[in-house]
């Protein structure tokens, strides 16, 4: 079977967690009782089918690297649990910097410490060419919160070279009606935005929040606090960052209650920066509401997670679907793979629904899938 060529921009910790992931599940070890994967296989595709072809980034200790050393480099912070990586024979190519970093972390003196490459920034033509010359058939955005030039860009450049579109971050290009439209024109797969983790704090936060509303308990408030010690929570000290984030993370759980809670009485975003903390992400959830007879009842979540292991194994599913859709030839927003995946999909369903848009979805595309393979 052909592999699924993927290219990536922005090679961070998600990035790393990937591609240790794509090593890591192994045909033998997908032939045992595997954890951590949501589907083994899709359309006859295994996580070990998908290979990165290309990948770009604009720090200096990556840029020029292969692949498979690069995921390895500062500031780069999560578990390693797939060392062992041949070379990838792809090197990572300089990206455009844009507003993809935040001008604070340059003066942080540690392995965080933003080192910017002194690279010739590529044009837009030069990235299309470079995609092309690659053969990768969609295009993983992995931009830091906040880069809203730098996603476009990217998104644009998609586009350009024909290729389709998966968004993990939240900056909208999925939501967006005028990327919306010319993805589908072109008809190629789009996937977004923002990429909702295996068993993260927002689904968490929601499937809570699903649960009192299914039980009849009115929400009076609640909050979601989160810290963390990687690049992200580092790059998001900078509040001027942060809008589409809190958006996105607000409006998923929004989404699920009975009745729209005021702003004042749901806050939900990133807390503070914890050096020591590197890749887990540490997020406390509190729940307050009515029962029967209006008397008061609270719920108190801590849930500590390796963060960008937790969205891998998602991003997996979404290559594989975005795979399916590209050899049925539909373009456009996916919106089951969307809702199910991102927390803010174009429309926003419940997380039963989108499972079973989902499994729709694939089950709809496999027989294409395996007349083409």
């Amino acid at each position: 079977m052909a592999k699924i060529k993927v290219a990536i921009a922005g090679v961070g910790n998600c990035a790393s967690s990937l591609i240790q992931g794509l090593h890591y599940y192994t045909p033998a070890r997908c032939s045992g009782g595997v954890s951590g994967l949501m589907h083994v296989e899709i359309g006859g595709y295994r996580p070990c089918d998908i290979e990165v072809v290309a990948a770009f980034d604009i720090d200096q200790r990556k840029v020029g690297k292969d692949l498979n050393q690069a995921i390895f480099s500062k500031p780069n912070c999560t578990t390693v649990f797939q060392a062992d990586l041949p070379e990838a024979g792809v090197k990572v190519q300089m990206g455009k910097i844009l507003d993809g970093f935040s001008a604070h972390m340059a003066d942080f003196e540690d392995d965080r410490t933003f080192v910017p490459a002194d690279d010739i920034e590529p044009s837009r033509a030069m990235v299309v060419q470079k995609l092309k010359a690659s053969g990768a058939e969609m295009l993983l955005n992995y931009m830091p919160v906040g880069s809203d030039q730098a996603a476009k860009f990217y998104a644009d450049c998609a586009l350009e070279a024909g290729i389709g579109f998966i968004n993990n971050m939240p900056v909208f290009i999925a939501s967006n009606e005028e990327y919306a439209d010319k993805f589908k024109v072109k008809k190629l797969p789009l996937i977004g935005d923002d990429i909702k983790s295996q068993l993260g704090a927002t689904i968490v936060h929601r499937m809570l929040t699903d649960l009192a509303r299914k039980r009849g308990v009115k929400i009076r408030r609640t909050y979601q606090l989160n810290t963390g010690g990687n690049t992200d929570f580092l790059n998001m000290k900078n509040q001027d960052r942060l809008a589409s984030k809190k958006i996105s993370k607000t409006e998923a759980v929004q989404s699920v209650t009975a009745v729209r809670l005021k702003d004042d009485n749901i806050h939900i975003g990133p807390s503070d920066y914890v050096p020591w903390q590197n890749d887990n992400k540490i997020c406390f959830i509190r729940v307050e509401g009515y029962l029967f007879g209006d008397v008061p009842t609270d719920i108190e979540l801590r849930l500590s997670v390796e963060d960008s292991p937790n969205s891998a194994g998602v991003v997996i599913d979404m290559i594989r679907c975005c795979k399916l859709a590209l050899l049925a030839g539909e373009g456009g927003i996916l919106h089951g793979p969307s809702a199910y995946f991102c927390k803010h999909p174009p429309i926003q369903y419940t997380d039963d629904q989108a499972y079973e848009m989902v499994e729709e979805f694939i089950n709809r595309h496999v027989t294409t899938a395996r007349a083409v393979v």
